[in-house]
């Protein structure tokens, strides 16, 4: 006997001919009468129940065989010629999928981080100004992207398996200035003479060299190599903005940020660090850039300041040029890009314990207070803050400028642990500093337990700080003391 609804027998054998439509009506139905209690008896209840989830599993199986039939027939979408997008397919390993776009890779590489992405995704993340890796928020060290054949071999024996034709190809991104791959022979000839045109007295043709310059080191690492293969190469590189500097002319801001650029090229090329730092008008010319450049030369010359600081021995010439100050004002100036180019530059210097000193001489606390109170770039600024709380000057100012307050509002509506954690480290800090915000820290505990939760929820390292302050404000007074 026929039973009542969509199926007449086995809802696996319903798929066949019923659709999606028939399926979501029958189930609305079930879970109405489920929910009004609309069937009469434990049976009928039961029946119910059992009828619905038959439903929901015709309505699974129905849509697994949509995707095995559309994978037979798959159909791409060409655009600009041999611009191919995937736009149904079988289900694939996850790892092919990009995690930026949540498509099959065309042309993964690798960044500087370890992390997979489509070269389109992570090119266009990168022209964005973002400098940190999408999945781990890690600030890159450099922007060099390296193709990652395994993955992408990967891939081509995966489509290759089911018999597909016209997997998913790299897609060749024309150059829109021209530029091709050098010979080395032949181009190191080239990159000596860009490097003799900017000593020429034709600005026009000091501009072009520089464009040039910048355009190569940006696309091809071998003419980043040529710079550390030169003794005089950055010299002569930077020869025309030290020249203006020196006899204090107007400054050319095109040419400007093109050199500059091309600095920030260069240097992510390892073996130039520290050949850069120890160019004494290297670090004169990128001081004089976060003063005096347009908004996009500040941010360049603050990001090669954060590369070279990747060598301890780099920190230590940053720190004693008197950097911090002009990173410092970069920061406090509003402009995101720039901002998060400066905080990377002053976190990394800073590292180096001499440094913390120079940034809280140099306004930094004020600074990095005022911003996150203001709710900008929080994660990065309170890592500086931080890092400067194990100063002594910086905890007292802190304490001087609120910090207590804010930061405790921060732990409130944060839903970061890494935020709490460093918002309590801070907190650790005045407290075992200056007795007198005990009170504070007395009340907010009273009054929201807000260190309690800590305690209780953090990471092992909040864990540790919110019961060490805990521990230190709920002693006893001794009342004994005399003045």
């Amino acid at each position: 006997m026929a039973k009542s609804g969509v199926f007449e027998t086995d809802p696996t054998t319903a798929v066949a001919t019923a659709t999606a439509d028939n399926l979501k009506t029958e189930l609305q139905r079930l879970v109405k009468s489920i929910v009004e209690d609309q069937e009469t008896g434990e049976s009928g209840f039961t029946d119910s129940v059992d009828k619905a989830t038959q439903t929901l599993q015709a309505l699974k199986e129905l849509k697994q065989d949509r995707k095995r039939r559309s994978f037979s027939s798959m159909k791409l979408d060409h655009r600009n010629n041999n611009d191919i997008k995937i736009t149904s397919f079988d289900p694939h390993p996850h790892e092919f999928d990009c995690p930026i776009s949540k498509e099959i890779m065309r042309d993964p590489v690798i960044i500087s981080t370890g992390k997979t992405y489509d070269r389109a995704s992570i090119q266009k993340w990168l022209k964005a100004g973002n400098r940190t890796c999408p999945e781990t928020q890690q600030v890159l060290s450099h922007t060099i992207l390296t193709p990652n054949h395994l993955v992408r071999d990967m891939i081509t024996q995966w489509f290759n398996n089911r018999g597909v034709v016209g997997q998913p190809s790299p897609v060749h991104y024309p150059d829109e200035h021209g530029l091709t791959e050098p010979d080395h022979d032949h181009d190191h000839g080239h990159f000596l003479s860009l490097l003799k045109k900017l000593s020429s007295t034709i600005v026009s043709e000091q501009k072009q060299a520089a464009k040039t310059l910048r355009l190569l080191t940006k696309k091809f690492p071998s003419f980043r190599a040529f710079f550390g293969e030169s003794s005089n190469a950055i010299p002569q590189l930077l020869a025309p903005l030290s020249q203006m500097i020196k006899n204090k002319t107007d400054l050319d801001l095109d040419l400007q940020e093109d050199l500059i650029t091309t600095l920030l090229n260069l240097s992510i090329h390892d073996n130039n660090k520290k050949v850069v730092a120890e160019t004494p008008m290297a670090i004169a010319v990128l001081l004089d850039a976060l003063k005096s450049g347009t908004i996009e030369t500040r941010s360049n010359a603050a990001a090669t300041l954060f590369t070279l600081s990747a060598l301890d021995s780099n920190k230590t010439i940053i720190g004693k040029s008197g950097a911090l100050r002009p990173l410092i004002d970069l920061l406090d100036s509003g402009n995101a890009l720039a901002m998060k180019d400066a905080a990377s530059a002053i976190f990394s210097v800073c590292i180096l314990h001499e440094n913390k000193g120079r940034a809280v001489q140099d306004g930094a606390i004020r600074v990095l207070l005022n911003k996150i109170k203001e709710r900008v770039h929080v994660d990065e600024l309170l890592a500086i803050l931080a890092m400067l709380s194990s100063n002594q000057k910086a905890v007292e100012e802190m304490g001087d400028l609120g910090a207590v307050s804010c930061l405790f509002s921060l732990i409130k509506e944060t839903t970061c642990a890494r935020n709490k954690e460093n918002c309590v480290v801070i907190l650790y800090t005045i407290c075992f500093n200056d007795r007198a915000k005990w009170k504070e820290m007395r009340d907010e505990e009273s009054r929201y337990g807000t260190l309690s939760r800590l305690a209780q929820d953090g990471t092992s390292r909040a864990k540790r700080k919110a019961n060490g302050i805990l521990d230190r404000i709920n002693r006893p007074i001794n009342r004994t003391h005399t003045a």
